[in-house]
């Protein structure tokens, strides 16, 4: 006769911490998980990738007191793009300009609601090349908090920034690129 195995016999030990092992390995996945963002937002503001920097709450004071470096100047590029969900149309007003580093500048993006409702979105801005990002200061931007748009409507949305005149040399041209998503809706 061959032994089967019986459900009713006790499991071994070594089952019982495996399987321990196991839920504390899925609830600390899990628990990574709910940190990856706030840990994602720290080191983006840290080292200025993904256009967020420490540098974007410059007062409008400190700006003006900002030295221009009129002796060379930096092409200034602008894109938008809009994310699937978000029924919106949006371009920037001024897709390039030069400026000198110092410079205080002021761009706006047309951005209309092709819908019958009205929708809720949220830029989120990206500075490329990378290194230049922590040069890049936002003083007033519409990515700071989420837009409304009754359906139709069309509104320009301003942008106010400087590029520091501490911009290495060898940076000639940067792009500042918005990726517009639908708003989370509140349950």
């Amino acid at each position: 006769m061959t032994a089967m195995h019986d459900a009713s016999l006790p499991t071994s030990p070594r089952h019982g911490r495996l399987v321990g092992r196991l839920v504390l390995l899925a609830g600390g996945c899990f628990i990574f998980g709910f940190a990856l963002v706030p840990l994602y937002d720290t080191l983006c503001k840290a080292v200025g990738f993904n256009g967020k920097t420490l540098k974007d709450a410059l007062s409008a004071q400190e700006a003006g007191a900002t030295a221009v470096d009129s002796s060379r100047s930096l092409n200034v590029q602008f894109t938008a793009t809009v994310m699937p969900g978000l029924p919106w149309d949006i371009r920037p007003l001024e897709p390039a300009f030069d400026l000198h580093p110092g410079e205080l500048r002021t761009t706006r993006f047309l951005v209309r609601n092709l819908s019958d409702q009205p929708i809720v979105g949220q830029a989120v801005p990206s500075v490329s090349p990378t290194v230049a990002a922590s040069h890049f200061r936002k003083l007033d931007c519409f990515c700071f908090k989420q837009q409304t748009l009754a359906p139709g409507e069309s509104r320009e949305m301003a942008l106010t920034f400087i590029v520091d005149r501490d911009i290495g040399p060898d940076l000639r041209e940067l792009t500042l690129a918005y990726a517009f998503f639908p708003a989370p809706t509140p349950r």
